[in-house]
């Protein structure tokens, strides 16, 4: 049994002497270029979804501001009679709120409906019955350019938000 470890090493470096023999591989012997070329060929798809990445968050981002602009001016709109009467204060409140997203534009309206569902012109003989309920809507738009431009994609987003809240009474 030992001699039998001992031939087994003895062969092992004679195998080890008979590589070292031969000198060192040359750069390129065929299989060296293979990961290269999995780089080349990968390389542009990769770098095309992480922009694609980079380009949906922000727009996501952007979504995301104009939706949250209308809210602001539908919060400003709600808190009474007085201040839901008052349409260039909503849009003012939501300009404000969207102040980092250019382009931005905001309308807002007021309008009523009877509890029992009828369609109120908001005066106070309309609802035989049943109560006004006042409401406030704020709709505001963004147009944003893509920083990148690919083949086949649009040139430009628009960007839309509303919402619609009723009026503290």
């Amino acid at each position: 049994m030992r001699k039998r470890r001992f031939d087994d090493r003895r062969l092992a470096c004679r195998a080890a002497v008979s590589r070292s023999a031969r000198g060192p591989r040359p750069f390129l012997d065929g299989k060296t270029g293979q990961s290269l070329v999995e780089v080349a060929v990968s390389f542009p798809v990769l770098l095309m979804l992480l922009l694609g990445a980079v380009e949906f968050g922000r727009l996501s981002y952007a979504k995301i501001q104009v939706v949250n602009a209308a809210h602001a001016g539908v919060q400003y709109g709600a808190q009474n009679r007085v201040t839901a009467a008052n349409a260039l204060g909503m849009q003012q409140a939501a300009l404000q709120d969207g102040a980092n997203i250019s382009g931005l534009s905001a309308t807002a309206t007021y309008f009523c409906s009877c509890a029992n569902g009828n369609v109120s012109t908001c005066a106070a003989t309309d609802c035989a019955g049943s109560r006004i309920l006042e409401y406030v809507q704020v709709n505001t738009s963004a147009t944003v350019n893509p920083l990148f431009y690919y083949r086949g994609s649009k040139r430009t987003f628009t960007l839309t938000g509303q919402a619609v809240m009723r009026v503290e009474q």
